[in-house]
């Protein structure tokens, strides 16, 4: 599989590229989706799928990367479906070093002395998931030839996204690669920083939305089990 996204679920094998953003669209209720995929099975590979993050404040910004465990996307003349993992215990900053890039980690993960439900909680919810609902085979954006819509599940909840990527196929092989694109945290429940519910942060909010971008290889299934 080509590379993709860039789930849920919530670092790309490239960087992330702020001039060109797509806001990804979400909704308030889930799509609903197949009991059961059909056609040939692709499953990832660890090593060159993630997801890169990027969230801002009026103090600059921090960057850097989150993995995909696991996943599965099934073709059969064009995608039927499939589903990603995304280990949440993975969380890297890359814009940091040594005491700052270690605090930062653990709270984002919430295992360190701030706040452990502040972002993304992950003694609770190790994992967050992407699936797909549907792709299409177009898209006005740049550097894309599909515009691909799933569920993105964190924190236990559940929004419709939709975004950009490029997308190549064989039969040995998919790889899926989005261009950058935003969703808002708040979503999802992540309120820490916010001012869209607290008025009193002055300077001192951070911004709602995150930017993503994603990368998945996934080669066809032979009888192995998905590389993890």
């Amino acid at each position: 599989m080509s590379r993709i996204i860039t789930v849920l679920i919530f670092g790309l094998l490239s960087a992330v590229s702020c001039k060109e953003k797509n806001t990804a669209i979400t909704t308030k209720e889930a799509a609903p989706v197949q009991s059961k995929y059909t056609g040939q099975r692709f499953v990832t590979n660890r090593t060159i799928a993630d997801i890169r993050w990027e969230g801002a404040s009026p103090g600059g910004k921090h960057n850097g990367s989150i993995k995909v465990a696991d996943g599965e996307v099934f073709f059969d003349k064009g995608f039927t479906g499939g589903k990603f993992t995304i280990d949440m215990n993975t969380i890297n900053v890359f814009d940091l070093e040594g005491d700052k890039k270690k605090d930062l980690e653990e709270h984002l993960k919430g295992t360190g002395k701030d706040g452990g439900a502040d972002f993304f909680n992950v003694t609770k919810f190790p994992t967050a998931t992407f699936e797909i609902i549907e792709v299409a085979g177009s898209s006005a954006e740049k550097n894309s030839n599909s515009t691909v819509s799933g569920n993105l599940t964190m924190l236990g909840v559940t929004k419709l996204i939709s975004f950009a990527a490029n997308i190549s196929y064989s039969p040995e092989q998919i790889t899926i690669s989005t261009n950058p694109f935003t969703i808002n945290r708040t979503d999802w429940g992540i309120k820490y920083g916010s001012k869209s519910f607290f008025q009193d942060l002055k300077d001192n909010f951070i911004e709602d939305n995150i930017t993503l971008q994603m990368s998945i290889l996934a080669l066809a299934d032979k009888g192995q089990t998905p590389v993890k």
